[in-house]
């Protein structure tokens, strides 16, 4: 005789540093599956949450940016590979929120090839978007990139996994560390990707991902003063928009608006996104006697 059992939902929890700890607020919320129906559970991330992520960043940035741009390189094509290992798992998560077969598999593969088609961009940005500069005086005069620090950003809502990883990638392979927060009515493929992470070799707080709500979270993102730049990837409305520019005025944040009708086209990837996160720094060295 089987017994009817109740099906235990699974909690999602948020990745911090290398871990996955609960919201210190305890809260969480229902993610639903495209009929409305409970699929798990993902915790509300909390102003708390927010600035540890932002903490164990800043703590994780020195010796990222400090590594050599083509292990960053291996780094971000052993997360393609881990991604590969794992496609079972995210396609039963692609599933339910909507996708065929078809269309999981693509959003996959394409998720897939953007990691790889930024590992083979690390150790070039430098030389394409670099230059030694003329001067009229007896120096040599060059121009080099250098990340900005700790990036917070919105992934996009209609692309839980492969625009999470379209906007992931860039920051990171130019030796930023972030904090993401992840589409908030599909939370699920972000918190596989940090399984891919942390079993990969992304140092831990390099990439931090926080689930909850844009809305109570978009205040702590824009004024944080320990963040040095903000991208969000959707149309906000209008007072969102203006409440990230206005708080971000406030420690000079840059904000990078990048509005993608569709990550799968070639416009969704672009050495460009990684220049977006760098500061050009001028060196002068003397020649001569």
């Amino acid at each position: 005789m089987t017994e009817e059992r109740i099906d235990v939902k699974k909690t999602y929890k948020m990745y911090i540093g290398g871990n996955f700890p609960r919201s210190e607020s305890g809260r969480t919320y229902k993610a639903l599956d495209s009929e409305g129906d409970l699929i798990a559970n993902a915790c509300q991330g909390s102003r708390k949450d927010f600035r540890d992520a932002v903490k164990v960043a800043r703590s994780a940035f020195d010796g990222w940016s400090s590594r050599s741009a083509y292990n960053r390189g291996q780094v971000l094509y052993r997360i393609a590979e881990m991604m590969e290992d794992r496609r079972d798992q995210f396609m039963k998560e692609l599933g339910p929120i909507g996708m065929t077969t078809i269309e999981a598999e693509a959003t996959l593969n394409a998720a897939i090839d953007r990691c790889i088609y930024y590992a083979g961009w690390t150790d070039k940005y430098q030389q394409v978007f670099g230059s030694i500069n003329p001067v009229a005086s007896s120096h040599f005069n060059f121009s080099m990139l250098e990340p900005t620090g700790v990036v917070a950003a919105f992934a996009p809502e209609e692309s839980p996994l492969l625009g999470l990883v379209s906007v992931i990638a860039p920051i990171i392979a130019g030796g930023n560390t972030c904090v993401i927060l992840a589409s908030e009515k599909a939370p699920l493929p972000a918190i596989s990707f940090a399984e891919v992470l942390n079993s990969s070799d992304v140092p831990g707080g390099v990439v931090n991902i926080l689930t909850g709500f844009r809305e109570e979270l978009l205040e702590h993102f824009s004024t944080h003063m320990d963040v040095n730049a903000m991208c969000y990837t959707d149309n906000l409305p209008k007072e969102m928009k203006k409440l990230i520019d206005e708080n971000a005025s406030l420690n000079v944040k840059r904000i990078v608006k990048r509005h993608i009708k569709d990550w799968y086209e070639e416009d969704a990837q672009s050495p460009y996104f990684v220049t977006d996160f760098q500061e050009t720094k001028t060196t002068w060295h003397p020649v001569g006697f």
